[in-house]
């Protein structure tokens, strides 16, 4: 059968090899991270440069054709997803840093470069990228900006919005535009500040200017291990409401802790422990003193059974590779996981996981926690298997329950993991008839058509005219 004729220009624009339409080469597209909802691509398209992303977009907005662009897929939510026979803009051969600038502290990167390969990148000059995924092994920057990714770092310095000082995107009309600026600073309205985290449904990114954070003279890692997860929560709503602010302050629950001990980088936690909080400070040599001995202290105002502080460099290192790897561990106790992303106020810590063990008893299913403490950023893993359609549907109900929960004690349904195909209905528990229009009315300005990623992030239901919001519910979804 005959190519239709916009699958040929396709390949006339980036060569013949890097536009798939074979069903088993599409088959991998079929989702990313969020696997409870799957479906195969028209084609697959993978462009080498902006002006090909320019040429690409135009023949499918032509043709009313929807597409979206995508990286590694690791997303969590469904946002690389495509829907309604949509083309996926594959990113991952713009894979080039363009420029390391110390004077100005701005590193230049095309979308498809790896988050950790930037820190690497930039080493050498005494400089990181502070946002740090735990997929950072594998997830590219370009999703980052997509969905503006935290990670445990941010509790301290911020997460992807506010390291990105300026974007190169290209619109759904094939244009091509500069958002912010290399000074750091919104001129008028702050169009970077809307595009990042919109999903990949306002713009595709195509490079990016990213903040360089100059690496800490010195840092440690302390943990803490509680008989007790209430007690080990409000360690952590204690020590931030001391005033110290780690660069890291992460918890796992006994459930994470047995995965992660099976897993590639077991640390020796006790089998009985409740809790385990893992704290990391930094700065120069006095500050780190000084906050480790306040960190301490507030630990030993609670029944903490063991503070150790590592070592050494390799004993820190593993002690961060146990923790950045407990998703995937979650494989060594269970088929499948399906992961949440709430965001509570620390104080409400030791009752949202209180909540979140009696949602997991009523709906007969596991829960696992392992999450950013230190921010409040709540990522519990619901434990199921895929061949009991019952259990999917229990463990569904119970993660929409869990994100109500969020929102009932001041939070939001998402922290970094963004709303996707996955919480498009959530965010009714979160945002009134006014909050729902205004996102659409933001959306149908940039993309007329509803061309670009479309079925995700805003609701698919009837949106009523009656706010029943809580008072407490405003703000973007993000933390």
């Amino acid at each position: 059968m005959k190519e239709p004729d916009w699958i040929q220009e396709l390949k006339a624009v980036v060569g013949a090899s890097f536009v798939l339409t074979d069903p088993m080469d599409l088959l991998p597209y079929a989702c990313d991270g969020y696997t409870l909802s799957q479906e195969v691509p028209r084609a697959v398209v993978l462009p080498s440069k902006t002006a090909e992303v320019q040429a690409v977009v135009r023949i499918l907005r032509r043709e009313g054709i929807p597409f979206l662009a995508r990286g590694a897929g690791t997303s969590l939510s469904g946002g690389a997803t495509p829907l309604g026979g949509a083309v996926i803009i594959h990113l991952s051969r713009m894979n080039r840093i363009w420029d390391i600038d110390p004077e100005n502290r701005v590193v230049v990167v095309e979308p498809g470069v790896i988050n950790a390969h930037i820190t690497r990148a930039l080493d050498s000059y005494g400089y990181f990228y502070a946002p740090d995924p735990s997929s950072q092994q594998a997830c590219t920057i370009g999703g980052n900006f997509a969905e503006n990714s935290g990670g445990p770092h941010c509790l301290k310095y911020g997460v992807t919005v506010n390291h990105i000082v300026m974007a190169e995107v290209v619109t759904v009309d094939g244009e091509v535009a500069l958002l912010g600026n290399l000074a750091g600073e919104p001129e008028g309205i702050d169009w970077l500040g809307l595009v990042i985290g919109s999903e990949g449904t306002l713009v595709i990114t195509t490079k990016l200017w990213l903040r360089m954070t100059l690496k800490p003279a010195e840092s440690e890692t302390v943990l803490a291990l509680f008989d007790d997860v209430a007690e080990a929560s409000q360690a952590v709503s204690d020590i931030v409401a001391a005033g110290v602010i780690p660069a890291a302050l992460e918890m796992m629950d006994r459930l994470a802790i047995y995965a992660v001990e099976r897993g590639p980088y077991p640390v020796g936690y006790p089998d009985d422990v409740a809790a385990v909080l893992l704290i990391e400070v930094d700065g120069e040599r006095h500050e780190v003193i000084e906050t480790a001995r306040r960190v301490a202290e507030v630990l030993q105002a609670h029944q903490v059974r063991e503070v150790r502080r590592a070592t050494s460099v390799a004993e820190r290192t593993r002690w961060w590779a146990n923790r950045k790897t407990a998703f995937g561990a979650m494989g060594l106790i269970s088929p499948q996981y399906y992961v949440q992303d709430g965001v509570i106020p620390r104080s409400r810590l030791p009752e949202a996981l209180a909540r979140i063990e009696a949602i997991a008893e009523r709906y007969a299913i596991r829960i696992a926690n392992v999450f950013h403490a230190g921010d409040g950023n709540l990522h519990p893993l619901l434990l199921y298997d895929g061949k009991d359609a019952a259990m999917v549907e229990r463990v569904m109900a119970a993660g929409s329950e869990i994100l109500g929960v969020c929102v009932e004690l001041g939070g939001s349904i998402t922290g970094e993991h963004g709303v996707g195909i996955e919480k498009r209905e959530d965010m009714l528990k979160q945002f009134g008839p006014a909050d729902i229009q205004a996102q659409e009315a933001v959306k149908k300005a940039w993309d007329p058509a509803g061309l670009l990623n479309p079925g995700k992030l805003l609701p698919t239901a009837p949106v009523c005219h009656e706010s029943t919001m809580p008072p407490q519910s405003v703000g973007t979804g993000r933390n």
